[in-house]
C-alpha cells in the first residue's frame, strides 16, 4: 500500500492518474517492483519515447546499475533527453539529478558552436523543467569544465548511454572521463551503455568513427582512467544486429542512414545491440 502511495505522489507531482498496471516485468521475467519509478515510465510526457522502451529497458537497465531515487546521478551528454525524462522526476524529490555535458574548449567544433555550447549548463535546468513540468530549481547542469574542487567526490553515480564512440573519434576521452572520475564519490561507479561491435571487429571498424566499439576496448579505456569491471548485462543485446554496416549504427532505427534502401530490413532488425557494463571508482 505504501508504494502504491508513493507512485500516486510521483504522478500527482508530475500531473498525472496512477496507471492502470503499475508493475513492470523485466526482460527475463523478473517482476520489477518499482512503481515509482513504472509511473514515471508510464506517464503520458513519455508517449514518443515509450516505443523504444523495449530496445532500451530502462527499469532493467537502472535496476541493474543500482539507482536509488535518493541518490545524486549524473547523466553524461543528455542530448535529446529521452533518459532525462526519467532520471529527472525519479530523483527530485529525495536526490539530484545533474546533466553534464562535455567541455566544449578542446573539442574539434567551429567555435561559434563550442561558445554556444559553453552556456550549456545554466540552460539545462530550464530544458529539463520543460521536459518534466517540474521547477528549474530542483536539477543541475554543467560542463566537464565547470567541474570544480567543490563539486568533487558528490556523485554516487554517473550514467553514460551511447557516448564512448563519439568521446573516441573525438579524442576526448581523458578530459571527459577525468573529470566524472573528479565528480565521483570514493565508491561511486560509472554505467555504461555502448553500441557493440563484434569481439574481432577490426579497430578500422571500431574505433567510434562508425558508433561500434568492442567491450575489450571499453573496459581497457576505463580501467586506465581508475575503474574496475564490476559486472556486465546482456539487459540491452540484439542478437539480430550485425554491427558491420558501411554507414555504422545509423543505418539502423531511429537514424535509417540508408534512407528507403533496405529500410524494412533495418526495421526488422531494431536498435543496435548493446553492451551494459557497471565500473565503480577505485581508490
Amino acid at each position: 500500500m505504501k508504494k502504491l502511495l508513493m507512485a500516486s505522489a510521483a504522478l500527482a507531482m508530475l500531473g498525472g492518474a496512477v496507471p492502470a498496471a503499475a508493475k513492470h516485468h523485466a526482460k527475463d521475467g523478473a517482476e520489477m517492483v518499482d512503481t515509482d519509478l513504472q509511473a514515471i515510465l508510464d506517464h503520458e510526457r513519455r508517449a514518443d519515447d515509450q516505443a523504444r522502451d523495449v530496445y532500451r529497458h530502462p527499469a532493467e537497465t537502472l535496476k541493474f546499475f543500482g539507482v536509488k531515487p535518493n541518490h545524486t546521478v549524473a547523466e553524461y551528454a543528455p542530448g535529446g533527453g529521452w533518459y532525462t525524462k526519467i532520471l529527472a522526476p525519479y530523483l527530485a524529490e529525495k536526490g539530484q539529478y545533474i546533466g553534464v555535458n562535455f567541455n566544449p574548449a578542446p573539442l574539434p567544433f567551429p567555435e561559434d558552436r563550442k561558445a554556444a555550447m559553453a552556456k550549456w549548463g545554466e540552460e539545462f535546468p530550464g530544458k529539463v523543467a520543460e521536459m518534466t513540468g517540474l521547477p528549474a530549481e530542483k536539477f543541475k547542469g554543467l560542463t566537464t569544465g565547470d567541474v570544480t574542487d567543490e563539486m568533487a567526490g558528490t556523485v554516487d553515480f554517473v550514467f553514460i548511454p551511447r557516448m564512448m564512440h563519439n568521446l573516441m573519434r573525438w579524442n576526448a576521452a581523458d578530459n571527459e572521463i577525468r573529470a566524472l572520475r573528479k565528480l565521483l564519490k570514493d565508491d561511486g561507479t560509472i554505467g555504461i551503455v555502448q553500441h557493440r561491435a563484434k569481439d574481432d571487429a577490426p579497430f578500422s571498424y571500431a574505433n567510434g568513427g562508425r558508433g561500434y566499439v568492442r567491450t575489450a576496448t571499453i573496459v581497457n579505456i576505463m580501467e586506465t582512467y581508475g575503474f574496475e569491471l564490476v559486472k556486465q548485462s546482456e539487459i540491452n543485446a540484439n542478437p539480430a544486429d550485425t554491427a558491420d554496416y558501411p554507414k555504422g549504427v545509423w543505418t539502423l532505427p531511429p537514424r535509417f542512414a540508408e534512407g528507403d534502401v533496405d529500410k524494412e530490413k533495418y526495421a526488422t532488425i531494431g536498435e543496435s545491440d548493446r553492451m551494459t557494463l557497471l565500473f565503480k571508482k577505485l581508490p
